[in-house]
């Protein structure tokens, strides 16, 4: 059943339950139609019997009919009765001879005759059958004590009516006219079969509704099966990765699962990679600071012990611009720390909103200028006409920016020129932003967005930078779906090109 994991939960819920009421159902209106076409040809047949006897009795001789009625009545386990043109009853056949059938008492009925009874009266009610007058001897035998007679006897037609006997069978009666004296013809049928033939369906229906109740609960079991034993290999493994006593845990993706507990299972195993990713990094990000924070304080300390113990004026400044520099380089460091730390937890409650990355970098980029942020380097921008729109948080996306042209700023030569081309490519929207210094080597070109991964140019002051620029970088992008890479000048000549690519929003659907 292999095809079966293919069909989502709900489905299978639904198909499970469903179906044994389904046929129930189906059913139970299914035995009302059969029961209904058994009674309209019973009809149709009472109708004929009626109509010939009376024709075979106007005819003939008043013994010849009391025969006739005898014999009728017997082969055909009917009543007939005779009613003359002032509506009396001048012959009965079950007085003429023994009666050819009796109605069956209820007081003496077994616990099987009296629930398929309640069975029945239960069914009528649950498909809305109207109701069926009872089977009752009149007092007087007068043909005005029959409405089918009196229906018969003023209009010149044979009549059919249902009624209800005291056992619960239907009883058929015809009433038709005889000769053209006024005469009247009145036939009951007790039709025992059909109800037995009905409750007969009844039976296999309920063993037929058995049946699919025990393929039911099979397949609850099955159900149940499928869905409570993932479920407690997944819980087992949450267990153990949330007790971490295994970092070895592997919780269960189930790849050929493919409802809703397969993508519970995935979602739960890249959760737990993505967990163990982040406690990983946490970890290293803690050893990583306190080393980058212990080479200042121990410079920094070095420089104050030496400073009580030298007398030379010009040494003990250079002491104190060391100190001074240590300081100031623990406060960067400081401050790039909390920023990279708190990103995650920012973007993830931070509301996006439509930016035009071209015109962020644009105003970007005079502001650096206009503080001489870029030295003797000249940025030059090419950017599309109409626009690059994205989805995003606009201060953390100029942190993007400023963090690639502080990058492409430290490694351009002195009067070099640092490209940023804007462009949209389908979907996304690209910005890169290119350097003429001496480009990444490929092997090193992952390692630069590593945090505290800081190679910097000879001529650069040590210590102005805490090599959290590009991984800051990255994180932001990875937080808005996008991407930040290094790859070599598109043109071939010498430098570094830092690429971010974010999803392109339309105006109007940002």
């Amino acid at each position: 059943m292999s095809w079966f994991h293919w069909v989502s939960l709900t489905s299978r819920i639904l198909a499970v339950n469903i179906l044994p009421l389904a046929l129930l159902g189906g059913g139970i209106f299914y035995l009302d139609t059969y029961r209904k076409q058994l009674l309209d040809e019973r009809y149709k047949l009472a109708r004929i019997e009626a109509q010939i006897t009376a024709e075979a009795l106007a005819g003939a001789t008043r013994e010849r009919q009391e025969a006739l009625l005898i014999q009728i009545g017997k082969e055909q386990s009917m009543r007939l009765r005779m009613f003359d043109a002032e509506g009396n009853l001048w012959a009965d056949s079950f007085e003429l001879d023994e009666p050819a059938f009796t109605f069956g008492d209820p007081t003496t009925d077994d616990w099987q005759e009296d629930f398929a009874q309640i069975l029945d009266r239960a069914v009528d009610t649950i498909v809305g059958a109207e109701p069926i007058p009872d089977y009752i001897e009149p007092e007087e035998a007068k043909a005005d004590s029959w409405p089918e007679l009196e229906r018969a006897r003023e209009e010149g037609l044979s009549q059919i009516q249902l009624r209800d006997a005291p056992d619960g069978t239907p009883v058929i009666n015809a009433a038709a006219p005889v000769g053209l004296v006024g005469s009247t013809l009145l036939t009951t049928r007790n039709a025992v079969d059909i109800t037995e033939t009905v409750r007969g369906a009844r039976s296999s229906l309920v063993s037929a509704v058995f049946l699919t109740l025990l393929i039911s609960i099979a397949l609850s079991l099955y159900l149940a099966r499928t869905i409570v034993l993932p479920l407690r290999s997944l819980a087992k493994a949450a267990i153990r990765v949330r007790l971490g006593r295994d970092r070895g845990v592997e919780v269960p993706r189930l790849p050929d699962r493919h409802d809703e507990i397969g993508l519970l299972a995935r979602a739960v195993s890249d959760m737990t990679v993505t967990l163990r990713e982040r406690i990983d990094g946490v970890e290293h990000f803690a050893a990583d600071v306190a080393h980058e924070i212990k080479n200042p304080l121990a410079s920094l300390r070095s420089a104050i012990e030496s400073m009580g113990r030298v007398e030379d004026p010009e040494l003990r400044k250079q002491l104190t611009d060391i100190a001074s520099h240590d300081v100031r380089r623990i406060d960067r460091l400081v401050t790039e720390i909390s920023d990279a730390s708190r990103i995650d937890a920012e973007l993830s409650r931070a509301t996006f909103e439509l930016v035009d990355l071209a015109v962020l970098t644009e105003g970007i980029i005079e502001r650096r200028e206009y503080r001489a942020e870029n030295g003797e380097k000249r940025v030059e921008i090419a950017r599309p006409m109409g626009g690059a729109m994205v989805n995003g948080v606009p201060m953390r996306l100029e942190r993007v920016i400023e963090n690639l042209l502080d990058n492409a700023v430290s490694f351009s030569p002195s009067e070099g020129v640092i490209d940023v081309r804007i462009s949209m490519e389908r979907d996304h929207v690209s910005m890169e932003v290119c350097d003429q210094g001496p480009g990444i080597p490929e092997a090193a070109r992952e390692k630069v967005f590593h945090r505290f991964h800081s190679v910097r140019p000879d001529e650069e002051d040590f210590g102005n930078h805490s090599g959290l620029g590009l991984a800051i970088a990255r994180t932001i992008a990875q937080a808005h779906d996008g991407t930040v890479t290094a790859h070599d000048r598109p043109d071939g000549t010498p430098g570094a090109c830092l690429k971010l690519v974010l999803p392109a929003a339309s105006p109007a659907n940002p």
